[in-house]
């Protein structure tokens, strides 16, 4: 049940996103809890740090499920994202914060890739309703 205006929003926000858009949402939530596993490696919060870390690992997996085998780009994407759930259970386990910076720094990376050609993407569309 969705009380607040907040989750409702949060809500609509995903139901009516782009699949690029979700992608990238996606992508700042496996950032954002990596970031909060650190705070918690940091702060000797274990419980905190090991409940962000598989939070981000689980958005990885849905990352792997997402992709199109029928692209060749996906066979590179899925050796990466299968290193990044490295990176993040290694940290998780050894209590690492440098092995979960380095996933927050190929996350980024990755989201701004993506952010990119969901622009390009988008700015293509809006080019031909133009010049219908």
């Amino acid at each position: 049940m969705l009380n607040s205006p907040y989750k409702i929003y949060q809500q609509s926000s995903v139901q009516t996103a782009s699949s690029g858009q979700l992608l990238l949402m996606l992508y700042e939530g496996a950032i954002r809890f990596t970031k909060s596993g650190m705070e918690g490696i940091k702060s000797r919060n274990y419980e905190a740090a090991n409940t962000n870390l598989i939070k981000a690992q689980a958005i990885v997996n849905e990352l792997i499920a997402a992709l199109n085998h029928d692209y060749d780009i996906a066979k590179d994407l899925l050796r990466i994202y299968e290193y990044l759930l490295h990176l993040l259970i290694q940290a998780n386990v050894k209590k690492d914060e440098t092995m979960a910076a380095e996933a927050v720094k190929h996350l980024s990376e990755l989201r701004d890739a993506w952010k990119q050609a969901v622009k390009q993407t988008a700015g293509g569309l809006m080019k031909e309703a133009g010049s219908i």
